[in-house]
């Protein structure tokens, strides 16, 4: 048994996080990102919930301290993307950005001790193969 559980699909899982974590980047970095239209201020729950995806993801591939170094990872990344942004001369740099980020990644983390919560993909996968198998 995998580190993960009884994922059959983990690379192709684990990409599809990397990539995640790459459109958090482009749309951080763009210079017209779709904008909100809910309310004000509705960036920074657009941003937590980016970073509660990202490491929500990750929770269903990782364990134990692992879980825990890709939440300090994402809370690194959150960080380098504000600087990227303040550097960049087109964004602007948020401290009220970054504390939505980590606010993301901290409910995610809640999330995942939740029973069964780390282990939707492996639920999702035997829906797969069952559909597939009739």
């Amino acid at each position: 048994m995998s580190e993960s559980g009884q994922l059959r699909w983990r690379p192709l899982w684990l990409a599809l996080g990397w990539v995640l974590a790459a459109v958090i980047l482009a749309l951080s970095l763009m210079s017209g990102p779709p904008q909100p239209i809910w309310f004000a201020h509705a960036d920074k729950l657009e941003h937590a919930l980016a970073f509660f995806l990202l490491t929500a993801w990750f929770i269903q591939l990782y364990r134990g301290p692992r879980r825990w170094a890709h939440a300090a990872l994402f809370t690194l990344f959150g960080v380098a993307i504000e600087f990227l942004q303040g550097a960049g001369g087109i964004r602007h740099f948020e401290i009220a950005d970054m504390i939505a980020d980590v606010t993301g990644i901290g409910l995610a983390l809640v999330a995942g001790r939740v029973p069964g919560f780390d282990r939707l993909l492996v639920r999702f996968e035997r829906l797969l193969v069952r559909s597939g198998t009739r």
